[in-house]
């Protein structure tokens, strides 16, 4: 038998609720109490609950805030004030599952959505997943934030720089030069040095662009002695703060054997987009690798020049799918409305990939006819077709696309769900319903690109107006 002092420290040791905590949970469980002997008092009681819980979100005391918001028994009227606090307690706390659960006593069916909750909302769906011991749903996490580029992240960005997984280092990386902090952080200059070659050219390239000009040593020193790939982005970086004679060593890289050297030089190309590179990826489509014939086809529609259109008529006729996929995405990309005859004839093309990038070829330049494959590609029966249906969606805004985006919302297989929540980010129309209910999803990966969408259609609609 245990007791005395024994007996009290048996009992701290098995309470799971901070001692500060139980004295408000005490005080709540009082307060109910009460209202169900006197209901005269309810509004008292109300109002005592929500000065409890105002106190205690103040002090920053989120988890008293929603121990105290259980013990509110099922049923009983909550003022919106307290499911607020309580909603925003499980977001500081990095528990967005308690929140979204929340979410729809504040704001019902049919209503306008909060955007000051959904934000924070959105963004803990992603970053309470950075830490996931699964590598795809950590790698979807730190993609989502590459593609956000959103400075508050910067801790969360710096300690993916220490993930086991390289892509999520890579990923991680990349998202710090897209927050603008590439420049300021020196978890990202000791990525440099990062065992992996993948993760030290994103940190390069990521530096570049910031024009980090006190690495213009370290980075022609690559240039000058490494032999693969990383002497091509360390070229790139180098232009990019000013070095205009490194294009001539990145084009030079074009044509040399090593195929991965040729990508890598052409995929620099197309960024770049300087007009004497475009005879260099014209002339790569003819290129004896498939490989680099898709990565010409694919710079030519970054670089953007309508003198890719030759060229990218020549990569659609290729003997490989993956090649003409790309090159008929890249027709689309340059928008240039005479290129709908050629993508039309790829609708029929043989390959459902190519036929996918058809229709979102033509949806870009704003063709209907684009739609109906695109209808008729989502009620295939291999996943991988419905996806890609969804993907050649997300280069439009009309409400038809909306229609066949919902119900892959709700497809059995994960992908198609994925591809539909992304394609959502960038519809203009009244999606975030949608998004809210993709949030739940069952698969962790669909709910951060759902997460990920939610958060660009937040900032584009609260973004001030461009000047023209």
């Amino acid at each position: 038998m245990v007791t005395g002092h024994k007996a009290q420290d048996l009992r701290k040791r098995q309470s799971p609720i901070p001692h500060r905590a139980c004295a408000w949970i005490l005080t709540a469980a009082v307060t109910l109490c009460a209202v169900s002997i006197a209901p005269a008092s309810a509004t008292g009681t109300s109002s005592s609950i929500e000065s409890t819980a105002s106190d205690l979100f103040k002090t920053g005391d989120y988890a008293a805030v929603t121990a105290l918001f259980q013990t509110i028994p099922p049923g009983t009227a909550v003022s919106n004030q307290v499911l607020r606090l309580s909603l925003l307690s499980y977001v500081r706390l990095g528990r967005p599952d308690e929140a979204l659960a929340i979410y729809p006593r504040l704001v019902p069916a049919g209503h306008a959505h909060d955007a000051a909750l959904l934000r924070p909302l959105a963004l803990t769906v992603i970053t309470s997943h950075v830490r996931d011991r699964k590598e795809h749903v950590r790698i979807a996490a730190y993609t989502a934030l590459a593609e956000l580029g959103l400075p508050e992240t910067a801790a969360v960005l710096e300690d993916g720089l220490l993930d086991s997984s390289v892509l999520v280092r890579a990923r991680a990386a990349e998202a710090i030069g897209k927050a603008g902090l590439a420049k300021k952080s020196g978890a990202l200059r000791r990525a440099l040095g990062d065992q992996m070659p993948t993760v030290r050219i994103a940190a390069m390239t990521a530096l570049g662009e910031a024009k980090a000009v006190d690495l213009i040593d370290r980075f022609s020193k690559i240039a000058r002695t490494d032999e693969g790939p990383e002497s091509i982005f360390a070229s790139a970086a180098l232009y990019q703060m000013g070095r205009s004679d490194t294009l001539a060593d990145i084009t030079s890289s074009a044509t040399l054997p090593d195929a991965d050297l040729r990508m890598a030089a052409l995929g620099v190309l197309g960024r770049l987009k300087r007009p004497a590179s475009l005879a260099v990826l014209s002339q790569a489509v003819y290129d004896p690798n498939p490989a680099v014939r898709a990565f010409a086809a694919g710079a030519l529609g970054e670089f953007g020049s309508p003198g890719g259109v030759a060229p990218l008529t020549h990569a659609i006729g290729d003997e490989v799918a993956m090649v003409r996929s790309v090159a008929a995405g890249s027709l689309g990309r340059l928008g240039i409305k005479n290129n709908h005859p050629l993508l039309q004839a790829l609708t029929r093309d043989s390959s459902w990939q190519v036929r996918a990038a058809a229709a979102e070829g033509l949806l870009r330049l704003g063709e209907a006819s684009g739609i109906s494959l695109a209808a008729e590609l989502a009620r295939q029966a291999d996943p991988s077709v419905r996806a890609a249906a969804a993907q050649a969606l997300s280069a439009t805004s009309d409400a038809q696309a909306v229609a066949i985006l919902e119900p892959l919302l709700l497809d059995m297989q994960p992908l198609p769900r994925l591809m539909a929540a992304r394609a959502l980010g960038g519809n203009t129309g009244p999606v975030v319903p949608l998004l809210v209910n993709a949030l739940r999803d069952s698969d962790e990966a669909v709910r951060i690109v759902a997460a990920g969408s939610m958060l660009r259609q937040l900032n584009r609609k609260h973004s001030p107006p461009r000047r023209r």
